[in-house]
């Protein structure tokens, strides 16, 4: 899953009434996209879609966890049948002192009484079992999200202060973390130290075609080859630009002309990172 799924899965976490048009008016991407990020999730099977019943609306105050020790032998079938009974909640396998735990929810004590000696005491292959009550759940399984990943990395290299600030802070607003370089060289050093999820590149800076040497010598880098470079440059305005190697394009994966719409170069950034 990358960023727009993690926001599509969010936002269905949130509301899975919640349309595709709202969706993608919520996260500025056409409603087609959505779609069909959507249908891909749902066929992975990376979400699912479902009602949860609230226990404790039904009257069903008392949860419980019953630890069970289990015959080696008998640890899938007891868990399989645990799983069968309509008082429990969830069943895991697991390691350590004990080898099933359950989760089980009751309309009162009594039940819970009737519950352990009618049905799990009856069960084949249990050792031992222990009942820990719940008086609290502070979080269920349904309120957990996918951990989002850390916020990309972009290496702005631009000789120009103003646009490195500008472009600093533009950037920085969209949740990403920005590192300035004024030259080649510069970045050079610094994506040796950590590499960028992202170049935004400038080519006339120490040299005419600083930034077009430094996209090369950013391909050799062990992790270079697959960083996305974006220039950023006014050499489309000059005389210069007959000079930029026609049979390099490779290197570098997309080109704006300054001055640069915000919007437009935030747009491309996103692309860039998405892909």
């Amino acid at each position: 899953m990358d960023e727009l799924d993690r926001q599509i899965a969010e936002l269905v976490q949130q509301d899975p009434r919640r349309s595709n048009v709202e969706m993608a008016r919520a996260l500025g991407v056409s409603e087609g996209t959505v779609r069909k990020r959507l249908d891909r999730l749902l066929s992975e099977g990376a979400i699912r879609l479902g009602g949860v019943v609230a226990t404790d609306r039904l009257g069903l105050d008392v949860r419980v966890l019953v630890l069970l020790k289990v015959e080696l032998a008998q640890i899938e079938a007891v868990g399989r049948a645990l799983a069968a009974m309509s008082e429990v909640v969830s069943v895991y396998v697991v390691t350590g002192e004990y080898d099933l735990v359950a989760e089980a929810v009751f309309g009162g004590n009594e039940e819970l009484v009737r519950f352990l000696t009618g049905q799990v005491g009856k069960l084949g292959g249990v050792l031992e079992s222990v009942t820990v009550h719940v008086p609290l759940v502070l979080k269920h399984a349904i309120d957990w999200a996918p951990p989002k990943p850390p916020p990309a990395r972009i290496l702005v290299v631009d000789d120009d202060p103003d646009f490195c600030e500008i472009t600093r802070l533009l950037l920085e607003r969209e949740g990403w973390v920005v590192d300035l370089a004024a030259s080649g060289n510069e970045a050079l050093l610094k994506l040796q130290r950590e590499p960028a999820d992202l170049v935004l590149l400038d080519i006339m800076m120490e040299g005419i075609l600083d930034g077009w040497d430094a996209a090369r010598r950013i391909r050799e880098l062990p992790e270079g080859g697959g960083m996305p470079i974006l220039v950023v440059s006014s050499i489309t305005e000059t005389d210069y630009l007959g000079m930029v190697p026609t049979d390099e394009d490779h290197l570098i994966d997309y080109f704006m002309s300054k001055p640069v719409d915000p919007t437009s170069l935030t747009a491309q950034v996103r692309r860039l990172l998405r892909r």
